[in-house]
């Protein structure tokens, strides 16, 4: 028996959105992250300010329902890490778009690509840091750098929090050696000899955005730290209460540019 078969009988590989067999990703689930990136942030209650500044622009290549949360949570939580390479691709073809909008937000300022931050916890368990090479993908897509910047202080993984529990269990911080070694890496050298200071500008990164209390938390940190925050991308959204169906573009402002600086 070749070698392949033999391991697929030890150990059954199957499509975590539908369970079809001997796919580690089949074509329909795979299609669902294929689309354009819709704009969501109207459906995300945490990301609204006081400070009469709009919400953070959020982009999301999927809704968080059925075959693409069977993915997610293979990817995240059940030690699927050879989805790594298929979701980062389906990112980088999402972001792709962003490009030229986040050019023009950042001008010759370095533009950071920062994932958000998980829990210690969340982190033991999987072993890894599983935004990292969604992050990486997303920089190289939208010509910034990666910057895994963010540090969770306290509290638990948010699965199974509600709003208000989710808004109390985030609290982010920058680490600024890390800051200061990923800015100096983006600054180019004609930057650098233009006398632009190290000021960043960064768009975040996340898995699934659901109540927008890590975006939120990040985006405070990162704001604290002296960079601005220009948008985010998540691989998914969870659909607001009662919405089955409906995909927000973000209303009549241009769905791709990004919030000004």
């Amino acid at each position: 028996m070749p070698l392949r078969e033999l391991a697929r009988l030890l150990v059954p590989v199957a499509c975590p959105g539908c369970g079809a067999l001997d796919v580690r990703w089949c074509v329909p689930c795979a299609g669902l992250f294929a689309g354009l990136p819709a704009r969501v942030e109207g459906d995300v209650p945490r990301l609204d300010r006081l400070d009469g500044v709009a919400p953070l622009p959020v982009w999301a290549l999927a809704r968080y329902e059925s075959a693409v949360r069977g993915v997610v949570v293979a990817w995240k939580d059940r030690g699927r890490a050879d989805l790594d390479a298929l979701l980062s691709a389906a990112a980088a073809r999402g972001a792709a778009g962003l490009r030229a909008a986040l050019a023009d937000a950042a001008g010759h300022r370095p533009l950071l690509v920062v994932p958000a931050p998980s829990s210690a916890a969340s982190r033991r368990a999987r072993a890894r840091e599983h935004l990292r090479p969604v992050a990486h993908a997303v920089a190289h897509a939208v010509g910034g750098a990666p910057a895994p910047v963010l540090r969770r202080a306290r509290g638990a993984d948010q699965v199974g929090l509600g709003a208000r529990a989710r808004g109390g269990n985030v609290a982010v911080t920058v680490d600024a050696r890390a800051l200061a070694r990923a800015t100096a890496r983006a600054t180019s050298r004609a930057t650098a000899r233009a006398g632009v200071q190290g000021r960043g500008v960064c768009m975040l990164v996340d898995d699934v955005v659901t109540t927008g209390a890590t975006l939120a938390a990040a985006e405070r940190a990162l704001e604290a730290a002296g960079v601005d925050v220009v948008g985010a991308f998540v691989l998914a959204a969870t659909p607001p209460p009662g919405d089955t169906a409906r995909r927000r573009d973000g209303g009549a402002e241009d769905p791709i540019a990004p919030r000004a600086p």
